[in-house]
């Protein structure tokens, strides 16, 4: 392992940058100097000496002072060009600190690219700032999405999207070569509110959907409206017709109900490329295999793997459980589980050989949406997520049943019941496991709203806004609350200004028991109430908005807090079977 003390630094004699190690023998320079850090400028302090900071803590600054040395590519585009820093720094430098605890909570997905952006770009200064930032490529999805990094006191849902287009050398032998880029391997993964857990969700590619409508844009700024289809395969929401990430996000949104907030694109060469930057990551095997297929061979027991042999070992789905594309889901969370230890791993933390690799390789993998696509934002979305304890990330595959139009079954089709049931618990931000007491004092909080004294049907008072995906939604609720419920002084006001994707109640605290029986007939989750701080006056009413949630009047909008899947955590080793 190579010691937190080791630093980058000029050899006078040869004009390398080379890795000084801190021996108790003395500082002699080892010879291993990487070609793509030869000339990189400080890395670990600055020219007088003393310790320098990262783009953690400066590079916003440093890049409202110099400008960008050529630009961040464009999916399909040319990547930026590289900025030479200048070769007048001396040797003396002070010993370069051992990272902080902080990055080692560090979280990481398909392969490691966040543990990067935690933690390697502080280490490497403005030259390898704009380097990776050269290295991104980006789509303009449009108005979908977030177009900040983050939303403060919100979820946070990112679409990771793995493709099965041949790019690349090496990759000739994978996927369907006629393939523009399908959607082979799906995660949504939704973050907590309060960033005290997270839900990794898969969806599978073969799964029957329907895929909405949507607006591309074209290399000369047009657009182009793809139309939508029905019964489907999830996977042609990416590619088929021209569609780009954009309309993935809207798939998964009218699947789900879930607002995608930005998305992730990675092809075959990320698993390569990443395991072996971090110099493999171990799996287990329950039994051995050998899979003509995939060419992965490998006996029973634990393993370290790298690049091609991670490939064939995420790729195999002849090998486990009854061969399906689910099953091989399943060995694919279990592989990535197993990444995110590894990349949080003292091992990969305190060398700048294997941080650099890391760094340059999850760049180099990544297409991005606009709104995250340069470094200076990944890093700001790195470390929203560093939040999260590993022990509180669960992997779980979108519940589905094989598709019943089959005779012999190729596609699946969403469970009746679970299906909807999981993507209620994520609407309502529910956790699928035991998370720190801060998140239960803040549920509770809420609940406590719905405790309490309650007004008669008669004098509830309130005006109902759809902004959920059901057509007449408000006009639906009002007539049933007022025919069923004698909610008399209800009044359908329409569409709300957007769509929203949680049902939400805004009351005045003289309201509070009127909200109270609002809530009991809608069955809305604590989590739905909206108390102001200024009391009602005269004849105002309540102010109920409809949300993605909502399914039929009379059909309560509260998720269950709990179901019975399988599930796996991100911090607990697994043989695949």
């Amino acid at each position: 392992m190579d010691d937190p003390a080791d630093q980058w630094v000029l050899n006078p004699d040869t004009g390398d940058y080379e890795l000084r190690l801190n021996h108790s023998g003395g500082n002699s320079p080892r010879s291993t100097t990487p070609p793509a850090q030869r000339g990189p400028g400080r890395t670990g302090a600055s020219r007088d000496g003393g310790e320098r900071r990262g783009p953690a803590d400066d590079s916003p600054r440093r890049s409202a002072e110099v400008p960008r040395q050529g630009g961040r590519r464009s999916a399909g585009g040319q990547r930026g060009q590289e900025r030479t820093a200048p070769k007048d720094a001396g040797p003396g430098r002070r010993k370069r600190k051992a990272p902080k605890s902080r990055g080692k909570k560090a979280l990481v997905w398909t392969g490691g690219v966040m543990a990067f952006l935690l933690v390697g770009v502080s280490a490497g200064g403005y030259w390898l700032y704009q380097h990776f930032n050269g290295n991104l490529s980006t789509v303009d999805i449009g108005d979908r999405g977030n177009k900040d990094v983050i939303t403060a006191n919100a979820p946070l849902n990112i679409l990771i999207i793995g493709t099965d287009k041949r790019t690349g050398k090496g990759n000739e032998g994978y996927g369907d070569k006629g393939s523009v880029g399908h959607a082979d391997t799906n995660i949504l993964f939704h973050v907590s509110e309060d960033r005290t857990n997270a839900t990794a969700l898969s969806i599978p590619r073969d799964l029957i959907t329907d895929i909405p409508e949507c607006r591309t844009k074209q290399e000369d700024g047009s657009e182009k409206v793809i139309p939508g289809t029905t019964h489907i395969r999830f996977n042609t929401s990416l590619g088929q017709d021209g569609r780009d990430p954009g309309c993935t996000m809207d798939t998964v949104k009218e699947l789900t109900g879930l607002t995608v907030d930005h998305f992730m694109m990675v092809d075959f060469n990320a698993v390569k490329e990443l395991t072996t930057a971090v110099g493999g990551v171990e799996v287990c095997l329950a039994k051995p295999v050998k899979d003509k297929d995939s060419h992965l061979d490998l006996p029973a027991g634990k393993h370290k793997i790298q690049g091609e042999q991670a490939l064939a070992f995420v790729r195999t789905r002849h090998s486990f459980g009854n061969q399906s594309d689910l099953d091989r889901i399943k060995v694919q969370q279990q592989f990535i589980g197993s990444m995110i230890r590894q990349m949080k791993s003292d091992d990969t933390l305190t060398s700048p050989t294997k941080l650099y690799k890391l760094a340059d390789a999850a760049t180099k993998a990544l297409t991005v949406d606009s709104a995250i696509g340069t470094v200076k934002k990944l890093s700001s979305l790195a470390q929203e997520l560093s939040k999260i304890d590993t022990k509180n990330i669960t992997f779980v595959t979108m519940p589905v049943i094989d598709n019943p139009e089959e005779v012999k079954h190729a596609t699946v089709v969403a469970h009746p019941t679970q299906a909807e049931q999981l993507f209620s618990m994520m609407r309502d931000d529910t956790s699928l496991t035991e998370v720190a007491a801060q998140k239960k004092k803040a549920k509770s909080k809420q609940d406590a709203l719905l405790k309490g004294t309650k007004a008669a049907a008669g004098d509830v008072r309130v005006d109902v806004y759809n902004g959920g995906q059901i057509a007449g939604g408000a006009q639906q609720t009002v007539t049933w609350l007022q025919n069923t419920k004698g909610v008399l002084k209800s009044t359908n006001k329409a569409n709300a200004p957007k769509k929203i994707a949680k049902t939400t109640l805004e009351y005045a605290p003289n309201q509070a028991d009127q909200a109270r029986a609002l809530a009991e007939m809608m069955g809305l989750p604590g989590s739905a109430m909206k108390p102001g701080t200024a009391d009602a006056e005269g004849l105002q009413a309540m102010v109920l908005t409809l949300g993605a949630d909502f399914k039929a009047a009379g059909t309560p909008i509260t998720g269950p807090t709990k179901i019975d899947i399988p599930k796996a955590s991100a911090d607990k080793a697994e043989c695949a079977k």
